[in-house]
């Protein structure tokens, strides 16, 4: 990798961190991107189904470009951010980084991606999503 890509994390806390393990990689230590979009999906949902206070399903994967490889024993950090809030439907961003070689400290973006959630109820069809004020109004 040169020196080009390397980057810096973003300076919020991470939605989710996880560090990959063999189980999760090919024979050469690439770990399958599979897994990595596991993850995206299950880092999007968080922020999904705290603005839809309540449970949510991914309904679409807009995009998703792998920008580097991930490999075993890196630290991934997964930032997810809400960009659209439709009348049942939620679009996330997620971001993923990727630190390597904890001693040199190099950290590289690995990959990008957008997904679509819908908020259900719990005959999981289709609902609404609350108003913000209403969630702000009960805390």
């Amino acid at each position: 990798m040169s020196d080009h890509l390397e980057t810096t994390l973003p300076t919020r806390m991470p939605t989710l961190r996880v560090m990959p393990m063999p189980s999760d990689a090919n024979v050469h230590g690439d770990v399958f991107g599979g897994w990595i979009m596991a993850q995206v999906d299950i880092a999007g949902a968080i922020p999904a189904a705290r603005r839809a206070n309540g449970r949510v399903a991914t309904i679409a994967v807009n995009s998703f470009l792998f920008k580097q490889p991930v490999f075993v024993g890196d630290l991934l950090s997964f930032y997810a951010d809400v960009v659209k809030v439709g009348n049942t439907s939620i679009t996330i961003a997620v971001e993923v980084y990727a630190e390597r070689n904890r001693l040199q400290a190099s950290t590289v973006k690995v990959t990008e991606a957008t997904l679509t959630y819908v908020a259900t109820g719990d005959d999981r069809k289709p609902r609404q999503i609350p108003p913000i004020e209403s969630l702000s109004a009960g805390a």
